[in-house]
């Protein structure tokens, strides 16, 4: 069975098997790290490449004040960063929010995978190219969406990010977030975070229970956010193949 970085670059670019062999060499010592654990600290030398293979994590930074922002969400198939042994120094933290399975890859294993075999190294350029589209889009989000527009669209892009990896079931995916990480992720607070949910269910967009969330209706969902995924980058996948972009109907949340 195909691991979750093969998944998520044939999501952008398709591999033969001697690259998915090549690929399958990388994921060799696999750890796992519970939940709410750093990975690698603020401040920390950066030496080797993490891998999430399965579990949640994000990075962050702690301001002054100890509140926590949360910056983005690392699913299975994600990479820390993969340049990130050029720093001198980590500026922010990367710790799991549920446990997770972690690949530690060295730089040189980076660097002769990619120089081996073009289409891997266009998939990680690639890969590189949409962690800036994510994070652009993040900025809007949080500055430009009121909040429950804001949170149902994370829960679309979650949806296609962990689809792509094999990791939705009939419009339902694990969501180990708890309503403060929520909140440190979209500039809310935990009392507006509750509301929000609470108004989500409500319209009959979504059900969370036991940490797994279940979209009830994709289309409305979107059309609510005004959620475009071009910004995935995901080409070999349904939500890669649709041409029509625009979702009719949206409505006005608060």
């Amino acid at each position: 069975m195909q691991h979750a970085l093969t998944r998520k670059l044939e999501s952008f670019e398709p591999l033969s098997d001697q690259a998915r062999w090549a690929l399958n060499g990388l994921v060799i010592k696999v750890r796992q790290v519970g939940a709410r654990q750093d990975l690698i600290q603020e401040g920390d030398k950066p030496e080797n490449v993490l891998l999430i293979l399965d579990g949640f994590a994000c990075r962050y930074k702690v301001l002054p004040d100890c509140q926590r922002q949360i910056m983005a969400l690392l699913v299975p198939g994600d990479f820390c960063d993969l340049n990130v042994f050029i720093l001198d120094e980590m500026d922010h933290a990367i710790g799991t929010i549920s446990t997770c399975q972690v690949v530690d890859i060295p730089r040189q294993a980076i660097d002769e995978t990619a120089t081996h075999h073009a289409s891997i190294a266009r998939a990680f350029w690639w890969c590189s190219l949409v962690d800036g589209a994510v994070l652009r889009e993040w900025l809007v989000n949080i500055g430009g969406r009121l909040p429950a527009p804001r949170i149902a669209h994370l829960f679309c892009e979650l949806l296609m990010r962990l689809e792509a990896v094999g990791r939705v079931t009939d419009n339902s995916y694990a969501f180990p977030l708890t309503q403060t990480e929520i909140a440190e992720t979209m500039g809310l607070s935990d009392v507006h975070v509750n509301r929000t949910l609470g108004d989500l269910r409500a319209l009959g967009l979504i059900h969370l229970k036991q940490r797994v969330l279940t979209i009830l209706d994709v289309e409305r969902l979107k059309a609510f956010c005004d959620f475009t995924p071009n910004y995935l980058h995901l080409r070999n996948t349904r939500w890669g193949e649709r041409r029509d972009l625009s979702w009719p109907g949206r409505a006005e949340g608060g």
